[in-house]
């Protein structure tokens, strides 16, 4: 599991306005004298309050928005976003992002500076002038995140060469991008809005299913569309994504409000404490009664 620093360690660049996070760090006082070089990185979801308004970002970004809604005001152009949404700012380039506060947005992020950042961009559609940047929306969401969670895996790593692994995804992402950008003026697919149907209705319900044959049934689909529906447009299946939301919930029980694990495990419906624990750790990497050692 990657770390989450607490807010005190993060760059003041970073919000903590966010419900979750997975980020790495690699070289914040890079010389900008490589042609690209990875700044970091990460995934968040945002809090409803979630804002972020600034002139003065040091270094090039792009974000992907996998969930949720929210809005963007780049260079005083507005833009909706929905999942499926690439943009990119900076440096020193005006932009505010917003969150739905009902629809709360989790997004991918990459900042890096380099030599080649302004061409990188330009020939991805992503900036069409000096300090002008732009937002589209992408199709095969799941291959963008892919990359995503392999800079992910490999920024958190150490060794000589992960600054130079980690600068190649990002040129990979760069022609992922391009490869999948949509024309203007179109939308994600009908089936991305059964998608986030269910995954709103999971985020709405998690206490009360209790497996992907559960979900099916109750938001009207067979579980082979429902299999198709998380193959294609998010990062992990639909019992992974219940499972994920439990944990979470779990997790804030753990530490907030100090239950034991039996407690926790019983109050989350499982068949006893060993169950509950074994699906806590696949998705944290460590055992719930060390919970109190995961950073805040």
């Amino acid at each position: 599991m990657t770390k989450i620093h607490a807010p005190s360690q993060l760059p003041g660049f970073v919000s903590n306005q966010v419900t979750e996070a997975r980020r790495f760090f690699l070289n914040l006082n890079s010389s900008r004298k490589l042609p690209l070089e990875v700044i970091c990185g990460g995934v968040e979801r945002m809090q409803p309050e979630y804002v972020i308004d600034r002139n003065d970002f040091p270094y090039f970004a792009i974000e992907l928005v996998t969930e949720g809604e929210g809005t963007l005001v780049l260079n005083g152009t507005d833009y909706s976003l929905a999942a499926g949404s690439v943009f990119a700012y900076g440096p020193n380039a005006s932009h505010t992002i917003r969150s739905h506060p009902q629809n709360l947005m989790r997004k991918y992020y990459i900042d890096f500076v380099g030599t080649q950042g302004n061409k990188l961009l330009r020939e991805t559609k992503l900036k069409s002038g000096v300090k002008s940047y732009a937002a589209f929306a992408v199709g095969g969401v799941h291959e963008l995140i892919d990359v995503f969670e392999l800079l992910l895996r490999n920024g958190v790593s150490s060794g000589p060469i992960v600054p130079s692994i980690c600068a190649s995804l990002t040129q990979l992402l760069f022609l992922k991008i391009q490869q999948l950008s949509l024309p203007q003026g179109i939308t994600m697919p009908k089936a991305y809005t059964t998608y986030e149907r269910i995954r709103r209705y999971i985020d709405d319900q998690f206490l009360q299913l209790r497996s992907a044959q559960d979900i099916a049934i109750k938001c009207d689909v067979t579980p082979v569309h429902l299999s198709r529906l998380f193959g294609r447009f998010s990062d992990c299946g639909a019992y992974q994504y219940l499972l994920r939301r439990k944990m979470n919930y779990a997790a804030g029980l753990l530490m907030k409000e100090g239950l034991m694990v039996k407690e926790v495990a019983q109050r989350m419906g499982f068949a006893d404490a060993f169950q509950f624990s074994r699906s806590f750790k696949r998705v944290y990497g460590i055992p719930p009664n060390r919970v109190n050692y995961v950073d805040q």
